[in-house]
């Protein structure tokens, strides 16, 4: 892992907590090398998202700052149900905020309690500990009432932040289309005060171009996680592109995960896999894995497994469906991104058999040998919902493992112990 640059300058710039923030970059590069580069026979592509990891608070934090200096507006969200697409037609930045680090628990757990998902206590423990430049960068964050948990935090955030909250429906009917159609109607409203840029038909029509162009780039990279012969990447490092691929320039992302793709591709063509042929094929699906969140990753992939998809938030969540390109007026534009955007199957839907559908199919698509279900701790939603999907998964003859874990390390021995089980167990 390179050597970062030193940031120090920037990070004072953006107030923050020095000295702790220090703590947390001491740990981070053996953390990175641990889990990334004791692989072996990675695709060269994937040096590009290592480079962004080895200073991942300088580099796109600096290029947001000197974006800033410019005139722009930076705009942190939390959400796949979030619309990148309005706020970049209005010449504004999105950044991801999702803290997947035990570092900011406890600072979290000033504010919320202990018994919440560490996702939140994490996020509100970044904002307000001040460790990290891209809670401290952001012009506004914007919410979305995806879970009670997230909805009082966002209140707690609000009184250190601008914040700009999305009313996201939990029904799939007409109606709640049309409804959501009017919410991003009315975010593309909250980003032209932000912005001071008009929101014009030509430029969301430009952005809505723009992130299928990434969503195809991720999910060309995915399709050669198909093959039944050959993975020629890890899920390891799938997952790390689908992290960045938050933070990144769109425009940026599209090209590295293209060119990742093409060598992706000819590996397959060449027969070069980066595991032993017979290797058992896991699906993940469940909760979110905000970076630097590797632990279930490192651990299924050092006991005899490869992961070959990811059905969640930092997945196929992010990627599937595209935008329609078709409308050009606002109306229609507000409608197709709303139809897109609600078919996203998060467990805060009811009913959701959409989701267990689509494991389902996934698994089958990925040619996979089990399933693992993680569930971060307290996440109240996406555990009521694991019986459901596991009896689907068991009647459609796919063996499944249940996962309940968080940021911490305490229990890394027993989930070895149970995921090398799992795998024995698929023969």
């Amino acid at each position: 892992m390179a050597e970062a640059i030193d940031r120090h300058e920037l990070w004072a710039n953006l107030g923050m907590d020095l000295e702790t923030h220090d703590v947390l970059c001491s740990v981070l590069p053996q953390a990175f090398g641990d889990v990334y580069l004791s692989q072996e026979n990675r695709p060269e592509g994937m040096a590009f998202w290592d480079m962004v990891v080895a200073d991942v608070h300088g580099i796109r934090p600096q290029e947001l700052v000197d974006a800033q200096a410019e005139g722009r507006k930076v705009f942190g969200t939390f959400c796949t149900y979030v619309p990148d697409e309005v706020a970049i037609a209005c010449n504004g930045i999105v950044t991801g905020l999702c803290g997947g680090s035990q570092f900011w628990v406890p600072e979290g757990e000033k504010y919320l309690p202990a018994d919440m998902c560490p996702l939140i206590k994490a996020s509100l423990g970044a904002r307000m500990g001040k460790t990290c430049p891209f809670f401290r960068i952001a012009d506004q964050i914007v919410g979305e009432t995806t879970c009670d948990g997230k909805k009082k935090m966002y209140e707690i955030m609000a009184k250190d932040v601008p914040m700009h909250i999305m009313e996201l429906p939990h029904q799939k009917r007409p109606k709640d289309v049309e409804y959501f159609a009017d919410e991003i109607a009315l975010f593309g409203k909250n980003v032209e005060e932000v912005t001071g840029v008009e929101l014009t038909e030509e430029n969301l029509h430009d952005a809505i171009v723009l992130i299928n162009e990434r969503r195809k780039a991720l999910a060309r990279v995915y399709e050669t996680r198909k093959n039944a012969d050959v993975i020629p990447i890890s899920g390891t490092d799938a997952l790390l592109m689908m992290q960045i691929a938050f933070f990144d320039d769109p425009a940026r992302c599209t090209q590295m995960a293209n060119s990742l793709a093409d060598e992706l591709e000819q590996r397959i063509a060449d027969g070069v896999s980066v595991f032993p042929a017979g290797t058992k094929r896991i699906l993940i699906t469940g909760t979110p894995m905000a970076i630097p969140n590797w632990k279930l990753h490192h651990i299924v992939e050092t006991s005899g497994a490869a992961i070959v998809c990811e059905e969640n938030c930092t997945g196929t969540k992010f990627f599937t469906n595209l935008v329609d390109e078709g409308p050009t007026d606002f109306a229609g534009m507000y409608q197709a991104l709303a139809e897109r955007y609600m078919k996203i199957n998060c467990a805060c839907f009811t009913p959701n058999e959409a989701r267990i559908d689509e494991v389902i199919q996934l698994a089958k698509d990925y040619h996979v040998d089990g399933v693992i279900n993680t569930n971060l701790k307290f996440c109240t939603t996406f555990k009521t919902e694991a019986p459901a999907l596991e009896k689907a998964l068991e009647d459609a003859g796919i063996p499944v493992l249940d996962i309940e874990t968080d940021y911490t390390d305490n229990d890394a021995e027993q989930l070895r112990t149970r995921v090398g089980a799992f795998i024995e167990m698929l023969g």
